[in-house]
């Protein structure tokens, strides 16, 4: 009788362990501690305070380009570009939101980029921008094959 309850017991802990996991693969998660909030989104994004996070596998020049083409893509009006070695911002307003953009070198072809729309950020005009310079990158490699 006791060892019944105790192997109940080890069978309910591991799925009292599993369960959080199971539920979060593959879907999106978030975690909020104090006023700050972390999400991550399908492994791709990460979401913290108010910015959406993603790493494209291209050189940093590409994807400054690709971003500096997005901006101009959106009829982005008050552009201000910081470019340094291996970081770079643009802050611009873009369908009267205010936006700002980071890119930092990660390594030769990795490049990660951060993207805050509006006051509080607004994760999904942050995808969407995340897609069209997605898409601007693809475009330039699709015009330099020959």
């Amino acid at each position: 009788m006791k060892t019944g309850i105790v192997a109940a017991a080890k069978a309910h802990c591991i799925w009292l362990f599993l369960l959080p996991i199971i539920l979060t693969a593959g879907c999106d998660a978030s975690l909020t501690v104090g006023n700050r909030t972390i999400a991550v989104s399908s492994g791709n994004f990460i979401f913290t305070d108010g910015s959406l996070t993603t790493n494209y596998n291209y050189p940093f020049n590409e994807v400054w380009k690709a971003c500096e083409q997005t901006l101009t893509d959106m009829k982005a009006t008050a552009v201000e570009k910081n470019l340094k070695i291996a970081s770079g911002s643009m802050g611009a307003v873009a369908q009267e939101e205010k936006l700002q953009i980071s890119v930092e070198y990660l390594s030769k072809s990795q490049t990660s980029v951060s993207i805050r729309v509006g006051m509080s950020g607004n994760n999904m005009a942050s995808q969407l921008i995340h897609e069209k310079i997605a898409n601007n990158i693809l475009k330039s490699h699709r015009a330099e094959e020959p």
